[in-house]
Formats: structure tokens, C-alpha cells, sequence
């Protein structure tokens, strides 16, 4: 078997791998709480919740997916969707152990505690190293925790779009997972974890997702290089707005079970969190659109979707501190910040095909700093006093919590991408590129909007342009 063969029968190998050694798990029984601790309208809750957060997965290919060029679509969008299944093989195996399980020196979980879901079905419904019982099983808790997991690589998609090999990004999705999304949700989850322990507070994923996933599709970028598009100065319009409103509709829909479903109950801190989130988003997709209008531009859809997204961002490390006027206020901000920075980029040298690193790690940024200024016990009573309730001692924490996930997810995520690199050209040919990444990665084709014609004998497709 030669090299080329081996590595096409290697990830095929991996997976029966895994399968045959689950093969030697036993089955258990799920825990009983003797009616003691669960609560029936949380796990209802929560179950809806879960599946609300996976669909924000398809949203955001149909987001990513309506933005790039028509012979990009497919790619872009297999490769946010692909992290559905490799990273839920993972979680099962090692990953929510790495993320939950018993916290070695507060720095990553123990595979073994875990390993291949060993005591989350049968287990009390209690995180390791917690002081109180959950009111919904421990299972779906886990389950929850997955869909975060999922969508966090496959934000990264954003910013290498165009440009990168479906393979070398499969490899980065594992390698992402397990060595920059683990570390870090167990640092701020984790009741032992380094950063929750220093009193950092990101109520559903700013730090976890949005700014791991905004460094490391910087440091995808900056390894990746140029695309030949970018460097020739060609402007390439979005081949699909009606998908990109789509994705944004469904994202922020699916937000509503991501920041209200992390108060893990339904109770007052899931309701206010659902409210911030509504509001936040609003407030930035009009921001956005009303600066464009300011700049001399027209109000146009993809400025007030892409607004709407900062504004989820943003508040999402905030959702459950902060209260429903603060909210209008940072999305507000982080709109114009992420704008302001979408701009700077576009004079650079950067090639962040979609604005990942000004969207999602400068909008995480802006949430979690203004999480320090405008958190309050009066919202949830778990959490602390910012800034703006004279309490700076928070505000520096976060502003610390904020320089440790920046520093260590651009750099271990720009080590991950030469690693891949070195092991095989990481990016696409420039005739690969040329031909478009759904043909030459996936040999399949992306043809709505074309029509089918005859023209002297011969059938030709066409594009159907709208006037």
C-alpha cells in the first residue's frame, strides 16, 4: 500500500477503530433519583435547548455558505456540518471527560474519568468537583455541552474558506477539539477549572467558543496565506443573500437555546438570558446597518445580518449577568467595533475570507469585557458586580480570564495549522482554487441560479441574472 492509499484508509481505520472498541463497553442503567432531583420542567427544557443549539450547525453553513463564491458553497458549508459527526464521536469517546471530568490541577479533566461516556448515564446528575446536584440528568447535560463543541470548529470555517483542504481541515477539527475547545471549556465550566476559579465569569461561550474560534481562524489566516482572489484585489459578491438571511434567522433562533439553556433550567436567569439575547441582537444588526448608512453605503440585508450575529456574540458571555438595557447597549458597541474592524481588515494584508476574527473574536472580546462593567447580582445572584456597579476588581479579572484564552488559542491553533501543514500541503493548488473547492474537493457542483439553454445544437448553462 503505498503513502497516497494509506493516508485515504487511515480516518476509515480510525473509526472502526473506535466503533470495535466500544464494542467492549457495558451497557448500565440510568440513574434513579427516587424522584428526588430531577425536575421535570427543566429536562423538558433543556431537551429543547439541546436540539436548538445543533441546528445552529446547518445555520451556519447556510450563513458561511451564502457569502463565499458560487464554487465554494458546497465546501464551505461540508465543512461546518462534518464537525457534527467527528466531534460527537469524540465527545463520546474522551472529549466531555477532557472538558468535565476530575480536574487535574484545574488545567484539563481526566480522560479515564469518562471515558467512552463511563458514568454519565449511570452517574448522580452532579459535575465533578461541584458543591450541588443539577435538576436534569447528567446525560443531558453532556449532551448539551456537545453542541457547543460541534459549532465552535466550524465557526473557524470562516476565515479559510476558499482555499483549504477538506482532509487538512478534518484533522484540524480533531486536533482543535481536543487540545484548544477542551482546555478552555474546562478552565471556565469546570467548578475547578483555572479560570472559574479566578472568578471569570462567561455565562455561554464567549471565551469558549467565539474567541477561541475567532484566534484561531486568525492564526488560519495568517498560515494559510492569501487567496489569488484577495491579493488580485477581485471582489467577490456573495453568490446567495437569501442563505445568509436564512442562517441568520435560524442562528439566532438556535441562540435563544444557547445562552438561555446554559442558566440549565427553566427558571428567571434562563428568561432573562433569552431577553438580552433577543435584544442584543436587534440592537446590533441596526447599529450595523445604520453605520454602513453613516459611511455612505445603503441599508442593505447582509450588513443588518451580520450585525445580528455580532450582537449574539457579544452577548453571549453576558446573557445571564446582565440586565435587558444593558444589553441594547452592547450590541450596540460591538457592532460598530466589529464594523470598525471589518474595515481595517479589508485594507490589510489578512485574508479572513468571511471576517471571523472581527465577528466572532473581537465581538466575544467586546462581550466579555462588558460582562466586567455591567454584570450584576441583581440579574443572577451566582455571578458579580461589574464595573459599572463599582465593583473594578471583577473587571480586571475579566480583562485577565480575557488575555489567557486570546493568548492560548491563537497560538496553539496557529501551532495546530503548521502541524498540519507539515505533514501535508494544508492548502488547496492554485488550479484547485481556480476550479473551486466543490469539485475539486468533493466533485460536486453547486448549480441553482443557472439555466439549462440550448444555443446553436449545443446545451450551454447560463446565469440567470436578476435586474
Amino acid at each position: 500500500m503505498n503513502t497516497d492509499s494509506l493516508k485515504k484508509a487511515l480516518p476509515f481505520a480510525l473509526l472502526v477503530f473506535v466503533a470495535i472498541g466500544a464494542l467492549f463497553i457495558p451497557s448500565v442503567t440510568f440513574f434513579d433519583d427516587g424522584g428526588k432531583i430531577y425536575n421535570s420542567a427543566d429536562i423538558a427544557w433543556m431537551l429543547v435547548a439541546t436540539a436548538m443549539v445543533f441546528l445552529m450547525t446547518p445555520a451556519l453553513a447556510f450563513f458561511y455558505g451564502g457569502m463565499v463564491h458560487r464554487k465554494n458553497i458546497l465546501s464551505t458549508m461540508m465543512k461546518s456540518v462534518v464537525a457534527a459527526g467527528i466531534v460527537s464521536v469524540i465527545w463520546v469517546v474522551v472529549g466531555y471527560s477532557l472538558c468535565f471530568g476530575e480536574s487535574i490541577n484545574g488545567i484539563i479533566g481526566n480522560p479515564m474519568t469518562h471515558l467512552f461516556f463511563k458514568g454519565v448515564f449511570s452517574g448522580a446528575p452532579k459535575l465533578q468537583g461541584a458543591t450541588s446536584n443539577l435538576t436534569i440528568p447528567l446525560a443531558l447535560f453532556a449532551m448539551f455541552q456537545l453542541m457547543f463543541a460541534i459549532i465552535t470548529p466550524g465557526l473557524v470555517v470562516g476565515a479559510v474558506a476558499e482555499r483549504i483542504k477538506f482532509v487538512s481541515y478534518t484533522l484540524f477539527i480533531i486536533l482543535f477539539s481536543l487540545l484548544v475547545y477542551a482546555p478552555l471549556a474546562h478552565w471556565t465550566w469546570h467548578p475547578n477549572g483555572i479560570l472559574a476559579q479566578m472568578g471569570v465569569l462567561d455565562f455561554a461561550g464567549g471565551t469558549v467558543v467565539h474567541i477561541s474560534a475567532g484566534c484561531a481562524a486568525l492564526a488560519g489566516a495568517l498560515v494559510l496565506k492569501r487567496r489569488k482572489s484577495h491579493i488580485e484585489k477581485k471582489e467577490i459578491p456573495p453568490s446567495n443573500i437569501p442563505y445568509v438571511l436564512i442562517g441568520t434567522g435560524l442562528l439566532w433562533f438556535g441562540w435563544f437555546g444557547f445562552n438561555a439553556g446554559s442558566a440549565l433550567a427553566a427558571n428567571g436567569v434562563a428568561i432573562s438570558a433569552f431577553a438580552t439575547t433577543n435584544t442584543a441582537a436587534a440592537a446590533a444588526g441596526l447599529s450595523w446597518m445604520f453605520f454602513d448608512v453613516l459611511k455612505g453605503k445603503k441599508p442593505s440585508v447582509l450588513g443588518f445580518c451580520i450585525g445580528a450575529v455580532v450582537g449574539l456574540v457579544a452577548i453571549t458571555p453576558a446573557s445571564g449577568f446582565v440586565s435587558v438595557p444593558h444589553s441594547i447597549f452592547i450590541g450596540v458597541i460591538a457592532a460598530i467595533v466589529s464594523n470598525v474592524a471589518v474595515h481595517i481588515k479589508s485594507k490589510s494584508k489578512v485574508d479572513d475570507t468571511l471576517d471571523v476574527f472581527p465577528c466572532h473574536g473581537l465581538g466575544g472580546m467586546v462581550g466579555m469585557i462588558l460582562t466586567g462593567i455591567f454584570a450584576t447580582k441583581t440579574v443572577n445572584s451566582a455571578g458579580n458586580d461589574g464595573l459599572f456597579f463599582g465593583n473594578p476588581h471583577f473587571f480586571f479579572t475579566q480583562l485577565k480570564g480575557l488575555a489567557i484564552v486570546v493568548a492560548y488559542s491563537f497560538w496553539v491553533s496557529w501551532l495546530i495549522f503548521k502541524f498540519i501543514n507539515w505533514i501535508a500541503p494544508i492548502r488547496v493548488t492554485e488550479l484547485e482554487e481556480e476550479i473551486g473547492l466543490d469539485e475539486s474537493q468533493h466533485d460536486e457542483k453547486y448549480s441553482q441560479g443557472t439555466l439549462l439553454v440550448q444555443n446553436a445544437g449545443k446545451e450551454e448553462l447560463v446565469e440567470r441574472s436578476a435586474h
